[in-house]
């Protein structure tokens, strides 16, 4: 029997808006023996046919959707025609910045739920998310090697998502020779070192690559404080764009040893830029008037990993930009940025309209921050729209 999961009646409606999760509430049985990860078909109560599936029994979305049309199954070929089509979506890329680093496949929003893909040069680095991404590894190479003859192919399913799923930990080349680590990419006539088997994420968070830019077009002249810099590419980008001063702050020295060495890579001038490492929360109450600043980015890490810690997320949110905003000069610009999937735009903005009046300050906002143009966002699937921001004027 080929395995199968049959909804509860009136369970289907997600699934014919083409929303790709199934939650484990909607399963009313499950025929056959499905390891995990296996492709499994899903039907309604009525038993209509609704779309193939990578099964997950570990989790609470039971099931997610590789196609909902019954002629196209799950195989090679289906991993090479999506490949292809978001290649073709990273196109319009050029549009909007020059970079020879892309996130490629953007999971649940290119049609691949679970697989996260970014390209640094010529290195594919993958991510493996959920059970059913895990489950077609090796169509999921084979695609690869197929369309990127040229391009070694590195995992770096380490993410604490996939215990979720009841998976392990798995990193190491796939396909291909790594270059030594880390390897230099460009972005925006920049230079930036990355480390894709060290580094946060797949190894860079080129998701905000555009606002990089814009604080960069934003800091000549300014005093700029970047906090949680990790390895720096604001603090780059505002010291390329003629900053007056820059301050790294995060935690990790590895980070800000990373942070100096792009700014010798890009033949910056040293004198005006430090490198702290830093409790950011602790930094942020003692430099309380002690030093102020023109422009300060706020790009703390995911505060929000359930719905049950929004509320802890938000009290968090609102004390780091009601400090920052205490260190800026009148008329100054606060950067700020939520990358909580779980955190609604709308509500941030409240947190940090809130955060001012707590702070005593004025506040204007200039303009809305968003992932860049290579993280799309697919139409059924709101949750793809994760990272959000506001560049504001404090008064």
């Amino acid at each position: 029997m080929k395995p199968a999961l049959y909804l509860h009646p009136k369970r289907e409606k997600s699934l014919f808006r083409r929303h790709p999760w199934l939650f484990s509430n909607a399963v009313e049985r499950v025929e056959g023996s499905p390891a995990r990860g296996d492709i499994v078909s899903i039907y309604s109560s009525a038993g209509q046919w609704l779309a193939y599936a990578g099964y997950s029994p570990d989790s609470q979305i039971r099931a997610r959707v590789w196609s909902f049309d019954k002629r196209t199954p799950v195989t090679t070929e289906f991993f090479i025609e999506k490949l292809q089509q978001a290649q073709a979506g990273r196109a319009l890329l050029s549009e909007f910045s020059q970079t020879n680093s892309y996130r490629l496949v953007a999971g649940e929003n290119d049609g691949l739920p679970g697989v996260t893909i970014d390209r640094y040069a010529d290195v594919l680095v993958i991510q493996l998310l959920s059970a059913g991404a895990d489950w077609c590894r090796s169509m999921l190479l084979e695609a690869l090697t197929t369309l990127y003859p040229n391009c070694c192919v590195y995992e770096r399913s380490d993410v604490d998502v996939r215990k979720k799923e009841g998976l392990e930990p798995v990193t190491g080349l796939l396909a291909g020779t790594l270059p030594p680590q880390p390897m230099v990419i460009e972005e925006n006539g920049l230079k930036l070192w990355v480390d894709i088997i060290t580094g946060h994420k797949t190894g860079y968070y080129l998701d905000q690559r555009n606002n990089r830019q814009l604080v960069g077009q934003l800091a000549r002249g300014r005093r700029v404080l970047n906090c949680f810099s990790y390895t720096g590419g604001f603090g780059t980008y505002a010291l390329a764009g003629q900053a007056a001063s820059v301050m790294n702050l995060d935690v990790s020295q590895n980070a800000l040893d990373i942070a100096a060495a792009n700014v010798s890579l890009n033949q910056l001038d040293d004198t005006r830029i430090q490198h702290i490492k830093i409790d950011v929360f602790q930094a942020l109450r003692d430099y309380q008037g002690e030093l102020n600043f023109d422009l300060i980015v706020l790009d703390p890490p995911k505060f929000v990993d359930s719905k049950a810690h929004l509320k802890r997320a938000s009290r968090g949110y609102q004390d780091i930009n009601r400090l920052a905003m205490g260190l800026l000069e009148p008329g100054g610009l606060l950067a700020t940025f939520s990358c909580s999937g779980l955190m609604p735009k709308e509500l941030f903005q409240k947190i940090v309209a809130d955060a001012a009046l707590d702070a005593g300050r004025q506040i204007q906002f200039i303009k809305a921050l968003e992932q860049a143009e290579d993280h799309p966002v697919a139409g059924p699937y709101p949750e793809g729209f994760y990272l959000k921001g506001f560049l504001c004027r404090v008064f």
